[in-house]
């Protein structure tokens, strides 16, 4: 069985790896000439666009990152050129109507479509453990359900086409939440004047621990805010999508909405690319606004007087 791979970033080049070291016989593209010439040398085959692997494998794998991009690679690429009975998977996080709108285009074409999105970042893309929740034909999932197992170490089949991506956002809304609520609890102890390091230590077996804060934790404690394989621009886009689709299905998701207005703004201040836990220094300087206010009064620097 013939697998190809489309986009070799931050998820992508683990996935790819653990493919190509299962054995598979594989294909790659993406727009970095020299990622491809990279997984040349260990052994993959490097294709000349999107259309072009398509026509050479059994199933296609892509890990894109956005909504725009995989439009246009499954839509005017990857589609065109696909065969009867191929299938065509995107690991992406995008919206369930985008997914479905992919699976309605493979289907005139005669291929099947799986929303596949992934989760458990680029350690777990490296080390073959990610979660992999998978929507659309239960046919289809069996026979790339091997490919799957190559890459998860969870991998489930969530339903119809839409049944993946609507899992994964459910995974984003707490991942981004948690993000937030462990970078405010580890604001309010450092700053109320307990050891980061103990407290952690204590919540890893208390019931506010959670697997972002077991990730975050050594991040804030060392102050590696900068640039990462996690940045905060991917919470953005998928916090953004969540609280669409909860506009759309007309539900309150106030702290999902507050998350994403607090992610939103601090990437336009130039930190999209910075690690996920930023957002603690956000609220850091949050904190120092308001001390400094509450020592010098009104904004201005002038004291209220009491009339």
């Amino acid at each position: 069985m013939k697998i190809g791979f489309i986009g070799l970033g931050n998820m992508g080049q683990g996935m790819a790896d653990n493919v190509l070291k299962a054995g598979f016989d594989l294909s790659v593209f993406t727009r970095t000439r020299s990622k491809i010439q990279a997984m040349e040398a260990k052994g993959a085959v490097g294709a000349d666009s999107a259309a072009h692997l398509t026509r050479e494998v059994d199933i296609i794998l892509a890990c894109l990152p956005d909504v725009p991009t995989s439009n246009r690679v499954f839509l005017s690429e990857v589609i065109p050129a696909a065969k009867p009975g191929q299938i065509l998977v995107d690991h992406s996080t995008v919206d369930p109507s985008t997914s479905r709108k992919i699976h309605e285009a493979a289907r005139k074409r005669g291929a099947f479509f799986l929303d596949a999105p992934i989760s458990g970042g680029p350690e777990g893309a490296r080390a073959g453990t990610l979660a992999i929740m998978v929507g659309g034909d239960a046919a289809a999932f069996q026979k790339a359900l091997p490919v799957f197992q190559a890459m998860g170490k969870t991998v489930m089949h969530m339903g119809p086409a839409g049944g993946g991506s609507v899992t994964k956002l459910v995974n984003q809304l707490l991942v981004g939440v948690h993000i937030l609520s462990s970078c405010e609890a580890l604001l309010l102890g450092t700053k109320a004047g307990v050891d980061p390091e103990m407290l952690v230590e204590v919540l890893r077996n208390s019931w506010g621990y959670s697997r972002m804060l077991e990730r975050n934790a050594p991040y804030i404690v060392k102050r590696q805010f900068g640039p990462s394989a996690a940045p905060l621009r991917n919470m953005v886009k998928d916090m953004g999508i969540v609280v669409g689709l909860a506009k759309e299905l007309k539900i309150a998701l106030p702290a999902a909405a507050a998350t994403e207005r607090l992610f939103a703004v601090t990437a336009k201040r130039g930190m999209a690319e910075q690690d996920i836990t930023v957002i603690y220094q956000i609220l850091e300087r949050k904190q120092m606004e308001t001390a400094g206010r509450s020592r010098h009064g009104a904004p201005g620097g002038r004291s209220k007087r009491r009339k």
